[in-house]
């Protein structure tokens, strides 16, 4: 038998820079975690296309 997912959620992440300056949109990806390694939220350095530079993403669910 298959053992089942268990561990491992789906997170959303969202651009610090972007929501705080304002403009219009949102930069938001989506990636998973494992909930019992990590179980504080996450930073990525992730891509913004909006603003066309690297920038640290954070999950917020």
């Amino acid at each position: 038998m298959a053992k089942a997912k268990g561990n491992r959620i789906q997170v959303i992440m969202e651009c610090t820079e972007h929501k705080n300056s304002g403009m219009p949109g949102t930069s938001r990806y989506i990636t998973t975690k494992n909930r019992k390694n990590t179980p504080e939220r996450i930073e990525l350095k992730k891509y913004n296309p909006i603003l066309k530079k690297m920038t640290i993403h954070r999950e917020i669910k």
